[in-house]
C-alpha cells in the first residue's frame, strides 16, 4: 500500500505515512486512513513521500476539518526541503506543524 496507517492502543495518536506520489491517486487511501477513528493527534509521515501536488494540499485540509479544525494537533513530519517550501508557499505551515 501507498498510504499506511498506524492507531495508538489508546486510539489517541494515528500516523499515517505516504509512499510515493502524494497526489489524487492516493485520495480514497488516505481519506480511509483517518475516516473511521477520531485521535486526538495525527502525524502525516512524508519520509517516503517523492512528490506533492495541490490534491495533497486539498487532503490535508480535508484531514485538519475531520479531526476538528482550527483545534486540530496534526504534525506534517519528516518533509524534504522540497515538500517544506510548497507548505510553506501555500502557508500550511500556518495550519500545520510541519519538520
Amino acid at each position: 500500500m501507498a498510504v499506511e496507517s498506524v492507531c495508538s492502543q489508546d486510539g489517541g495518536k494515528l500516523t499515517i505515512r505516504v509512499k510515493g506520489r502524494f497526489d489524487f491517486g492516493k485520495h480514497l487511501e488516505f481519506r480511509a486512513a483517518y475516516e473511521c477513528q477520531q485521535p486526538t493527534l495525527v502525524v502525516v509521515d512524508l519520509k517516503d513521500a517523492t512528490y506533492l501536488d495541490s490534491s495533497a494540499l486539498g487532503m490535508l485540509l480535508m484531514l485538519r476539518d475531520h479531526v476538528g479544525g482550527d483545534d486540530a494537533d496534526i504534525r506534517v513530519v519528516n518533509t524534504s526541503s522540497d515538500v517544506r517550501k510548497i507548505l510553506a508557499i501555500s502557508n500550511f505551515d500556518k495550519l500545520f506543524d510541519i519538520s
